[in-house]
């Protein structure tokens, strides 16, 4: 079994993956339970001791924004451990069908670039992939692999922060999460936390309808990150949540 590891910005999410089990057509591979926790810039005691408990994978298999500090915590605690030296994921120009749109490909987030991967593996047609994470990021794919490019917004929780710590608008108890269905808001507290999750989904049918435009069909719309399930109430189009999609991504890296 490989251990599967996806470090973010704020979180850290783990799976195991039995590289000789075929992944279903259409899906993407097949992957045992997720787990995760916040990282804070550290590994948290906790996930040592839940780590101690697996046994020994064969290999360790990273996709890493979190910075170099985590990356050498982690193969601190790998050799520890196991005795195994992490391999991290780092985006290629081409790789698995995948062309990367940016220039230089290694300025896309290596969690992109394993999302994108998961996602034209998964097939068939184009495909938006929202990951609603820190940040929010949005790529667009073709059927045959060729990234378009994307766009970055703030995630919803630093949206928040962020308006109330650069107004003078007095502070909330909350933000309180809204009702799906009302658009308007009657309280601050609302009115900031609707906001927030509205514009993110409102970028996410502009641009799934730009793409459909661009092709002719309609994409697939796929949702992964921590507010995935938050934002999905709110797209009006179908959307496909799978929270795994970087850790797939990861299996089919290596």
């Amino acid at each position: 079994m490989d251990l599967l590891i996806d470090i973010g910005n704020t979180n850290l999410r783990w799976a195991t993956h039995d590289p000789e089990v075929p992944a279903p057509a259409g899906e993407g591979p097949l992957l045992g339970p997720v787990a995760g926790v916040h990282h804070h810039g550290a590994l948290p005691i906790d996930l040592l001791a839940a780590w101690d408990q697996l046994d020994p994978p064969a290999r360790v298999l990273v996709g890493n924004v979190g910075g170099n500090d985590l990356a050498d915590h982690l193969a601190r605690a790998t050799r520890s451990l196991w005795g195994i030296e992490p391999s991290f994921a780092v985006p290629q120009a081409r790789a698995l069908g995948v062309r990367v749109a940016y220039a230089e490909p290694m300025r896309l987030g290596v969690d992109r670039w394993l999302a994108l991967i998961a996602a034209h593996h998964q097939g068939p047609g184009a495909a938006l992939i929202v990951d609603a994470g820190t940040a929010i990021t949005y790529d667009l794919l073709l059927a045959d692999g060729q990234h378009l490019g994307g766009l970055i917004l703030p995630g919803v929780h630093l949206m928040r922060e962020t308006l109330l710590g650069r107004t003078r608008i007095p502070p909330v108890s909350g933000p309180t999460d809204p009702d799906p269905g009302a658009p308007w808001a009657t309280d601050t507290a609302t009115a900031i936390s609707g906001a927030s999750l509205q514009a993110p989904a409102a970028l996410a049918e502009r641009l799934w309808g730009q793409l459909c435009d661009q092709v002719g069909d309609s994409p697939r719309l796929i949702l992964t990150g921590g507010d995935a399930e938050s934002l999905a109430p709110l797209i009006h189009v179908p959307a496909h949540i799978q929270p795994a999609l970087v850790l797939q991504g990861l299996a089919l890296a290596f």
